[in-house]
């Protein structure tokens, strides 16, 4: 078990670092500091070869420009929120707009764009890192100074959990997700996986994307993954919020069982590689993103080319434009408050 810091470049004379964790049952993660971004999550296969599953460069280059926000934290608000406008106690606050009309991610500069203070810490039972970034009131439009802490750590079962914590100064919206593509198999695409999701409701959205409001039970749908269900089985059906999601999915399901509960959101496996990838969170929803957009100019780690449903993203989150919603669970976050999520992303083999 150890912790392995070393240079992955600079950007404006800032030394952007990389963080080497190897923990047990032969899982290695990789994290930069520019975005706080997973970058390697390698784990065996069913006859013991170790692979990478997640989308990852070997170079700080490609995270400069990087617009589907491979591997990286994202903060303030993870997802969208509709045109750009929320309002808190009687005042309308103006978000950055970089997603059409709307706010993705956190704006221009999100989380994924800053570099992160880290320390590592070496436990010979669990190696983590904890990130640290202080985003100022009015940064990207959103009020309050905030500042977050990001940890991420393997654990004696062959898991990568990540703790996230922050605290304000100023009533505002907090919804802080890790965005890392995964393909199980490391190269091809992924419609042979089979997904589980522990949900029995999903949130429609319309052609933009922005939820609608209403909660709609999966049963009948082309939504219902509540029994493991290839990714590629529905994917190409004729229906309209396949279309909306620009020929995927790109939706946000509510997970069963009560939020801020640790407890399963979802169950992804391989059956080329054996490998399966289980999802436990707190978070109230988990949002399924099959790389609709993602059109081959990209060249991960291994030749692997970013064409269309090359790799998968389970972001677990709040929902969508919450601020707007007011009967979602709430994204406020008050001053004498502290935010507090956890996601656990558990590798094994059949």
């Amino acid at each position: 078990m150890s912790v392995i810091g070393e240079s992955f470049g600079a950007i404006n004379g800032q030394t952007v670092e990389r963080f080497i964790l190897r923990g047990a049952c032969g899982i290695e993660a990789q994290i930069i500091t520019y975005g706080g971004t997973l970058i390697s999550l390698r784990a065996p296969d069913q006859h013991g070869q170790s692979g990478d599953v997640v989308v990852g460069f070997d170079t700080l280059s490609p995270y400069l420009n990087n617009p589907a926000y491979i591997g990286s934290l994202i903060g303030r608000f993870a997802n969208r929120i509709a045109n750009g406008i929320f309002s808190l106690g009687g005042v309308t606050y103006h978000l950055a707009r970089n997603h059409g009309a709307h706010h993705l991610h956190g704006g221009v500069t999100g989380f994924d764009k800053v570099i992160w203070q880290a320390r590592p810490i070496a436990d010979a039972d669990e190696p983590a890192l904890e990130l640290t970034y202080f985003s100022r009131d009015g940064e990207e439009g959103y009020p309050g100074n905030l500042s977050v802490a990001v940890t991420y750590a393997l654990t004696a079962e062959g898991a990568l959990r990540i703790d996230y914590h922050a605290t304000t100064d100023r009533t505002t919206v907090v919804n802080l997700t890790n965005h890392a593509y995964f393909n199980l198999s490391g190269a091809g695409n992924i419609l042979h996986h089979e997904l589980q999701l522990f949900a029995s409701h999903f949130l429609p959205v319309d052609a933009s994307l922005i939820p609608t409001g209403e909660v709609r039970a999966v049963r009948g749908t082309v939504m219902d993954f509540t029994m493991p269900t290839p990714i590629g089985a529905r994917i190409h059906a004729d229906d309209e919020q396949l279309r909306n999601g620009l020929g995927g999915y790109d939706h946000t399901w509510v997970i069963d069982g009560a939020a801020g509960e640790l407890r399963h959101a979802a169950r992804l496996v391989d059956p080329v590689s054996g490998r399966i990838l289980d999802v436990l969170t707190t978070q109230p929803g988990i949002h399924l993103y099959t790389g609709n957009s993602l059109d081959g100019t990209l060249t991960a780690r291994n030749g692997h080319v970013l064409a269309r449903h090359a790799a998968l993203c389970l972001e677990t989150q709040h929902f969508p434009d919450s601020p707007n919603h007011p009967q979602f669970p709430s994204t406020i976050l008050n001053p004498g408050e502290t935010y507090r999520q956890t996601t656990v992303f558990r590798l094994s083999v059949e």
